[in-house]
Order: structure tokens, then sequence, then C-alpha cells
């Protein structure tokens, strides 16, 4: 009886992702370009011994681990402040609630354009800032060292109220009980952040990190318009490579080989963090 139930959506799940991954492992055998006139030809595997031997591909991959692990890591601490905050009873609390969730309802593209301007030299509002304390100009967005954290706080500021939102609906289901049980035994309020909250709220944790390992590492429209990539790469992200080799260069072949090597990247990282979090829950048992 449960299979039947769930079938249904089985099927839509390997309509809707089953068959364009695919669709790209197909492709990824093929060469398919304007040198080949469109026409799909097999090239035994040349895509992917082009993409190992890929510089471009290896600084991207680089680069996009780096932005996910950096802009997920600071969303989760900051995160799981902001919802034990508004977790908490006090005055003007569905107010701030609604607000805080401001940020992750702007369009990627609206908030992209404004942050960029932010950042923009020498009229953003940092660059003013700077001058005022005696600074030159910083050209946030045309140092390769700086652009890249510049993205990461654009993301963070954007997608931290998503994992909040995740995180505060874990809080509410903890019944208020448990922690009054907890506190006439003696028990500190870090120590039942530590062995009642965390351990009760992983699945929740688990789920917002997921989520965000996969968005943050496909990144495109915000690097696509903050940075175009630049400046010389040091922001490009893999889902930008590949829509460059798809759309300017018109080699899809090549272009389904990096997403697919994208995917595999993805999966891993996801495993990874399934992991550890798996550690972190032992370690919260020790504590």
């Amino acid at each position: 009886m449960i299979v039947i139930i769930i079938l249904p959506a089985f099927i839509l799940i390997g309509i809707v992702f089953g068959m364009p991954i695919f669709r790209y492992a197909w492709l990824s055998m093929h060469a398919v370009s304007v040198v080949t006139g469109m026409n799909i030809i097999p090239n035994n595997g040349a895509n992917w011994i082009r993409l190992f031997n890929d510089q471009r591909f290896w600084q991207d991959a680089f680069q996009t681990i780096r932005f996910t692990s950096c802009s997920v890591t600071l969303e989760l601490f900051l995160a799981l402040a902001i919802a034990l905050i508004l977790d908490q009873r006090w005055k003007g609390r569905s107010i701030v609630r609604a607000l805080s969730l401001l940020p992750w309802a702007l369009p990627t593209t609206v908030m992209a354009l404004g942050w960029r301007w932010i950042f923009n030299t020498p009229y953003g509002p940092i660059e003013q800032i700077f001058k005022l304390f005696g600074f030159g100009d910083i050209n946030i967005l045309s140092l390769p060292h700086l652009t890249w954290i510049a993205t990461v706080l654009s993301d963070t500021w954007k997608t931290t109220p998503f994992i909040a939102l995740i995180i505060l609906a874990g809080l509410q289901t903890i019944p208020d009980d448990l922690y009054e049980a907890f506190r006439l035994e003696g028990g500190k309020p870090y120590q039942a952040l530590l062995r009642l909250t965390l351990p009760l709220i992983q699945p929740y944790l688990l789920l917002g990190i997921l989520f965000r390992l996969a968005q943050a590492f496909g990144v495109f429209d915000l690097i696509q318009i903050m940075t175009g990539g630049g400046p010389a790469g040091s922001t490009e992200s893999l889902a930008l490579y590949a829509y460059l080799n798809a759309m300017r260069f018109l080699d899809f072949g090549y272009s389904s080989t990096i997403m697919m090597a994208s995917f595999i990247l993805i999966l891993l990282t996801c495993l990874l963090g399934w992991y550890s979090m798996g550690q972190i829950k032992r370690l919260t048992r020790i504590l």
C-alpha cells in the first residue's frame, strides 16, 4: 500500500531529475559543437580526458568548493543564532520574524545588483566608509583576494534566513517541559543547548545544510551579475563555466561533461556534510 502511495512521487522525481542527468551523461560521451555542425558524434570519452587536463576546470572547482564551504559554514552559525533568538518570547517577535525573511524573499538578481553597488568603487557605501577613516580606494571587486569574499558575504546575507527558518521550525517542535526538567536537575543553559537542542534539531540542521550545499555549489546568477566570474576568473564557478561553454562557445558536449562532473562533486559534498553531522552528533553526546 505504501509503495503505491509513494510510486507517483518516485516517477515524478525520475522524470524531473533522472532524465536530465541521463541526458547530460549521454552527451558527455559525445562531441556536439559548431565543429561537428551540431551533429552528435561519439568521441569515446574525449570530453572527460579534456576535463581532467583542463586547468580552468580545476581552478573553478576549487573556487566553487571554497565559496560553498565558507558561505554554508557562515550561514549555519548565523542561522542557528538567529533561530535561537527568534524562538524566545519577546515583544515584537512576529514582526522581526517577518522582516528577517526579506533577504531570502528578494530575487537573487536584484540582491546581486544591490551588493555590486555596495562594493562599487568609488561610489559604494563600503568605499565611502573606508574613506572616512582615511583609507584610499579599496577596489574590492577588482582584487581577486577580496572579490570572492564579497561574493561569500552577499550569499550569506541572502540565504541565512532560509536555514534560520528551517532551524526555527525544528526548535518549535521541542517541548518546553524538557528544558524545565533539565533546569530543575541542575543543567546549565549551554548544556541544554549541547545536550537537548542540538541533538533534537539535528534532522533540521541536516536538511538545511544539504539544501544549501546543493544550492551554493550550483551558484550562477550571483556570480554572473556581481563579478561575471572575474577579476581574471578568480570567482568563476563551475556552473558559470558550463554556461559559457554551452552558450558562448556552443560546445554542448563539453558543457555536459562539466555539469556531470559538478553533479558528482555535489553528491560527494552532500555525503561529506551528512557524515560531518553524524560526527557533530557524537561530539555533543560526549560533551
